[in-house]
């Protein structure tokens, strides 16, 4: 008799409205893999890609948008932290890879889907300085092999088994290894195990002479 009174007041179990899955509509917006895996550009300045990763610290975790690599030599061209994970986070990190690169035209820079990089302000960046995007496929990390090998490095080196107890000594590390050490002393077997500073000057020094009539 109690359970019908129940129904007389006309009472329903939550349990019984079905959920609905809120959709970042950010990621809406995502492109195609124009990249496909092809890691080997014949210059500079063609193709850049792009990824974000994490390090733990005393004060939280600090995220480091890696990249943007330059897929010819896989030299580190800008990097960027912070402690928000966000569409500003990369934004900067493209903004300083232009300001470094001289601003140049028609660069392809590939990424994953994440929301940071569908979303308007990073696609207006794209538009406004004359890039085109790519993305990997969803959940297939080989579409952005160079990246995913360079955090693995980057881990194994000065992350794994080291502890920051602040957010400054994580990012002092960070720019003495990749400024320092990764862009201008580590041998890299794709460059014939010259550092990746020197691949790419050697480049220049290449298109100088032909330039001149020398080769």
């Amino acid at each position: 008799m109690q359970q019908w009174g129940l129904l007389s007041l006309r009472l329903h179990s939550k349990a019984t409205r079905k959920f609905k899955y809120k959709t970042d509509k950010a990621h809406h917006n995502i492109v195609p893999n124009t990249l496909d895996r092809q890691f080997n550009p014949d210059k500079p300045n063609k193709t850049g890609v792009t990824d974000i990763t994490y390090i733990k610290t005393g004060e939280g975790w600090l995220y480091l948008s890696s990249v943007i690599i330059d897929l010819y030599g896989r030299k580190v061209i800008a990097r960027q932290t912070s402690r928000y994970i966000d569409r500003h986070l990369v934004c900067n990190t493209l903004k300083q890879a232009l300001f470094r690169r001289h601003f140049p035209k028609n660069v392809l820079i590939h990424s994953d889907q994440g929301s940071q990089y569908c979303s308007a302000d990073f696609k207006q960046l794209l538009l406004q300085y004359g890039l085109r995007q790519s993305m990997s496929r969803r959940g297939n990390c080989f579409d952005n092999a160079v990246v995913e090998s360079f955090f693995h490095t980057l881990k194994t080196h000065i992350i794994h088994d080291c502890y920051y107890k602040t957010r400054k000594q994580a990012n002092k590390a960070l720019f003495e290894y990749i400024e320092t050490y990764y862009n201008r002393i580590r041998r890299h077997s794709a460059n014939g195990w010259v550092s990746l500073e020197q691949y790419e000057q050697q480049y220049y020094q290449n298109e100088k002479m032909i330039e001149v009539g020398t080769v």
